[in-house]
């Protein structure tokens, strides 16, 4: 059957002579998760070489505050789907690893928004050095046509957790 690529996006956001069958679909379902698979992998290579007691959410919490610093638990829980209680688990470790400090809210107590340290941006920069490699073996593979049009594909999986957290004052 076929499937407009357009389902859930909105009007006139994407070309309407493109419609993808069922096969195509999943062949970029399958396509993405290898690629989820390969990006793992490395993260866990990169984790295997900073010893025990990190793991991908701490991985991924550090790129997250790195990228959008002063984010808290909640930001945490809705950009990575982890629940609020593992989003809160993973701040504390990297707090407690030294690798994270935790602020004051301004207006709200609860709200405790959390920034690396030198020690956890060096962390994040070395794991995440091994994927900016192999992000562009890949877009170098794709040209620079693909790697606008993944971008673009990218962002419409991401949707609106694009702009959860970030601080429009830094221009992010």
């Amino acid at each position: 059957m076929a499937t407009p690529l357009s389902s859930g996006l909105s009007a006139g956001s994407t070309d309407p002579r493109l419609i993808l069958g069922e096969e195509q679909l999943d062949g970029g379902l399958e396509l993405l998760l290898l690629a989820e698979a390969a990006l793992w992998a490395t993260v866990d290579a990169a984790l295997e070489a900073e010893g025990p007691g990190l793991g991908r959410s701490h991985w991924r919490a550090a790129f997250l505050l790195r990228r959008r610093p002063g984010i808290g638990v909640q930001d945490l829980s809705k950009l990575t789907s982890l629940s609020k209680q593992a989003a809160s688990k993973t701040l504390t470790d990297l707090q407690r690893l030294g690798l994270a400090e935790k602020a004051a809210g301004d207006l709200d107590a609860r709200r405790r928004p959390t920034a690396l340290t030198v020690e956890g941006a060096a962390f994040e920069a070395r794991v995440s050095e091994r994927l900016r490699g192999l992000l562009g073996r890949a877009y170098r593979t794709g040209g620079l046509d693909g790697v606008a049009g993944s971008r673009r594909i990218l962002a419409a999986l991401a949707g609106p957790r694009q702009g959860v957290g970030l601080n429009r004052r830094d221009g992010l």
